[in-house]
């Protein structure tokens, strides 16, 4: 059948329509798009159309939407951004250390930055506690909130395990306490939509005044195009108005929020990602065909290695994710012969590839560190198939069982 790609949630194949979009950009609008002759004023023009694709995907006003190199720039300039208006407003002074409210299962962007943030001193950080599915215990955090905290951060749906986190009941404690909330939302764009996902945890907020995503109560939402079949290179933050955001890049494009010549073909090739997004997400049926890919792949799976493990299979995933561990395996032995036999997965966070080390993520959640070694990740996309299912659980059992007799015969 030649490559199966399971390593979506590291990035997605760009859509056709979407490298016709860049190449056409690339070619037909590479002016500057701060310029105020025609050719600038066409690039700009094309730019803000993309932008309001976006922000519809996201349901949000599009000049709420500061447009980024990708999800990792998003996330630091909301957390850098909030934690940097906070000290402007603060006078020098015998204040309290400001403190930021967290989980040790986000993204390195968000995990490394605070915990590099507190080595300095500059901040705080406060740890949410978790449940062995991974999930963020939402009643803990009205005991870690006080008038020193700047932010609280906490990602929609897991990058490694696709569980979902219980971010409406984080949002209105935190809107409430009057205390801004981040949704580190990379792995949700794109790939379901913004309304909630049907539970009672999840449903959708009453209606309000105020703007931002149907049913998040959140104030600051990051997003990357590359993970809904978009180009690499573009990301997206939605701030809401009238939060206070310090930018980290000085320059006076993006609304004087976030300096630096605009990435026109990459952004016009988001625009159009995002629209063909809206137009899966329009049809419910698409997600729950994937879904029931998702289970057959894992029910095959541990059908034909009984003693697999999924991580986090009991509480709401993302359609597209499992993690599986392999006890008594090495992740990256394992990684390899897939690869040599056209399985593409990871062992996590694509970031954290060639690491030795087991996933925080699953530490964090109590997986034993044997199991955790072995853990895989493999997530679909919406070209994923039946057929490329079907072979990818033959590859894996195959692949685990060759793996084991080597490790036997070594003893």
């Amino acid at each position: 059948m030649g490559q199966i790609y399971l390593d979506n949630n590291a990035t997605t194949r760009p859509s056709g329509a979407v490298c016709r979009a860049v190449e056409a950009a690339m070619t037909g609008l590479w002016a500057n798009p701060s310029s105020v002759h025609r050719a600038g004023q066409e690039a700009r023009h094309a730019v803000e159309l993309a932008r309001k694709d976006l922000a519809a995907l996201v349901g949000v006003a599009p000049k709420e939407l500061i447009l980024t190199s990708g999800g990792t720039e998003s996330i630091d300039l909301a957390i850098r951004g909030v934690l940097g208006a906070a000290s402007l407003r603060t006078p020098a002074g015998p204040t309290a250390k400001p403190n930021v409210v967290t989980s040790r299962i986000e993204h390195a962007a968000v995990r490394d930055l605070v915990g590099r943030l507190e080595s300095r001193g500059s901040i705080e950080v406060r740890w949410l506690p978790l449940d062995r599915q991974g999930v963020v215990d939402a009643r803990a955090l009205p005991n870690l909130l006080d008038p020193a905290t700047a932010l609280v951060s906490v990602m929609w749906a897991n990058n490694e395990t696709g569980v979902i986190q219980p971010v409406h009941s984080i949002g209105e404690v935190c809107r409430a306490r009057g205390v801004p909330f981040h949704c580190d939302a990379v792995q949700w764009v794109g790939k379901m939509g913004s309304t909630g996902v049907g539970t009672p945890e999840h449903a959708a907020a009453p209606a309000r005044a105020s703007s931002g995503p149907p049913s998040l109560p959140c104030d600051l939402l990051s997003f990357s195009a590359h993970k809904f079949h978009g180009p690499k290179g573009v990301g997206g933050l939605w701030v809401r108005r009238g939060l206070a955001l310090e930018p980290q890049i000085l320059g006076s494009q993006e609304m004087d929020r976030r300096g630096g010549t605009e990435n026109v073909g990459g952004i016009i090739g988001a625009g159009v990602a995002a629209r063909e997004a809206r137009e899966w997400l329009a049809d419910p049926a698409q997600q729950a065909r994937l879904a029931t890919l998702r289970d057959r792949f894992e029910d095959g799976l541990l059908r034909r290695v009984p003693d697999a493990v999924v991580n986090g299979a009991g509480c709401p995933r993302v359609w597209n994710t499992t993690n599986v561990g392999f006890p008594s395996l090495e992740a990256e032995a394992l990684l390899l012969l897939l690869s040599e036999r056209g399985l593409c997965a990871s062992a996590g966070a694509a970031c954290s590839s060639g690491s030795l080390e087991p996933s925080p993520v699953l530490l964090a959640m109590g997986v034993p560190d044997a199991l955790a070694h072995g853990s895989l990740r493999f997530s679909l996309s919406r070209e994923t198939t039946e057929p490329e299912i079907d072979e990818a659980i033959g590859i894996i059992a195959a692949a685990v069982a060759q793996l084991r007799r080597s490790s036997s015969a070594s003893l």
